[in-house]
């Protein structure tokens, strides 16, 4: 009985074993592994402006001071950082004013109205760590853009009137057009731009001062150069 049972087992494998080798089971493909491409460390597009500015009017209009002259120069940091707005770059500003020259009446009444013909010339420097610019036609051959810079400059002497203060806060809103040349350094020409600066009434006189300018720049990029077409 024991050996039909063991005759009987052994056919049965041997019949197990050739269906397995006449229908192998068919191999499972490897697991597909969906491949992420990593981040694009692009350089960030940015630019050193060295600039300077001379003033060619002075109105009142935010402010009382008069008969005054203004020149400075320095370099500027723009760097693209929010996207866009308007169908134009929103750029990030930043200058640094390491000379300011204010050309006023040495002798002015209380609202800065000169009492002289008289003037003197007041060396200080700006800074203005706050500011917004809009560029558009980004990689064209003439850009136009529009910014705005807060800050404040500090002069070697009280300006505007003797009994103001040696420092104001500043605001600067300007206009032009960049020129590609095709090469990292390009241009840049604001010919209508206005620098205004009051001490915000921290003293009992704030006469301020409002002055229409023109503004120069020679450009330098860094980063992405953004080529002309």
């Amino acid at each position: 009985m024991c050996f039909v049972l063991y005759c009987l087992l052994f056919l049965l494998q041997a019949f197990e074993l050739s269906v397995f080798a006449q229908n192998p089971p068919a191999k499972s493909d490897p697991p597909v592994v969906a491949a992420h491409p990593g981040p694009l460390n692009e350089p960030v597009q940015s630019a050193l402006v060295f600039e300077a500015l001379t003033s060619y009017g002075n109105y009142n209009l935010f402010a009382s001071g008069s008969g005054c002259k203004l020149w400075a120069s320095g370099v500027e940091y723009d760097r693209h950082s929010w996207g866009r707005f308007l169908r134009a770059d929103q750029d990030y500003v930043a200058e640094f004013l390491p000379l300011v020259l204010l050309q006023e009446p040495t002798k002015t009444d209380f609202h800065g109205y000169p009492l002289t013909k008289e003037r003197r010339i007041v060396p200080g420097a700006g800074f203005s760590p706050i500011g917004w610019r809009l560029l558009w036609r980004s990689g064209r051959r003439f850009e136009p853009y529009m910014e705005e810079k807060g800050g404040f400059v500090v002069f070697a002497d009280k300006v505007i009137n003797a009994k103001a203060t040696y420092e104001n806060f500043t605001l600067q809103s300007s206009t032009g057009v960049l020129l590609r040349t095709g090469s990292r350094f390009d241009l840049r020409v604001g010919l209508y731009s206005d620098f205004h600066m009051s001490n915000g009434f921290m003293v009992a006189t704030n006469p301020g001062l409002d002055v229409m300018n023109a503004n120069f720049g020679l450009s330098y990029e860094l980063g992405h150069r953004r080529g002309a077409r």
